[in-house]
């Protein structure tokens, strides 16, 4: 991790004063003396902000950058990370409520590792149910006009030929499509098991950063739960993430 960082350094120009390093879920599972190692170890050797954010500042940063009226629509804001999910609802540019989910993509790559195989040996329907049962407590409502999935899942729906749609719910200058239910639970099926989309084609799909792809097939399921128990039918793919949310409330 310091190799990693020490190349972004050298290449982007980071230094202590045009750099804050905001890091979530992971990390936050680390005991105490070990999260003092890191931020020690982060000072001397590379002189950078690390900074380890609670759950709570995680959600208010994702506020922060999904902002909006939403044309007054009801909207759900889904952020999902390693070892956590984040919720929160808009009505009116107003955020109604907010939900910190301890349940992320790690925990369905760990209970399910033969997803990444070259096509998935998983199911759709064993791996979101094992999400269900994660989220048994969870209570969420039913009237929700959109759901909106943050986190590159614009970029990969393109990539991957989701039969996207025209936004024409809201107009906020970012989020230009939509996807139905239906049309997402196919586009996750291909993924899964389409030959065209073995791992190693998701990998060429993205050669700037190959491993992401390593969480699209987890990823796609914790929102599709999500999905069911809220009875959520449009959804709309967003690349917004917490950085948005920090540059959005430094301004």
């Amino acid at each position: 991790m310091f190799e990693y960082f020490k190349e972004l350094k050298k290449k982007y120009g980071f230094n202590f004063y045009n750099t804050l390093i905001f890091v979530t879920g992971i990390f936050r599972e680390l005991i105490y003396e070990r999260k003092q190692e890191l931020v020690k170890e982060f000072n001397e050797q590379l002189d950078l902000h690390f900074n380890i954010i609670s759950h709570g500042i995680e959600n208010y940063y994702l506020g922060k950058a999904t902002e909006h009226n939403y044309n007054n629509k009801k909207v759900m804001i889904i952020n999902m990370g390693g070892k956590t999910t984040e919720l929160i609802t808009f009505i009116g540019g107003k955020i109604i409520d907010r939900k910190n989910l301890i349940v992320g993509v790690a925990d369905l790559m760990n209970a399910f590792p033969e997803v990444n195989e070259s096509l998935s040996k998983c199911t759709i329907e064993a791996m979101n149910q094992f999400v269900k049962e994660k989220l048994v407590d969870i209570s969420f409502d039913q009237d929700y006009d959109c759901a909106i999935f943050t986190g590159g899942e614009e970029r990969f729906e393109i990539l991957t030929d989701f039969e996207l749609e025209e936004n024409n719910l809201f107009d906020d200058g970012i989020h230009k499509y939509k996807v139905s239910y239906e049309n997402y639970v196919k586009g996750t099926e291909k993924v899964f098991f389409d030959s065209k989309y073995t791992l190693e084609n998701l990998y060429k799909l993205m050669p700037g950063n190959p491993k992401w792809m390593d969480g699209a097939r987890p990823g796609a399921i914790i929102p599709l739960a999500i999905f069911d128990l809220a009875n959520i039918k449009t959804i709309i793919p967003s690349d917004v993430n917490l950085i948005h949310g920090v540059i959005n409330d430094s301004k």
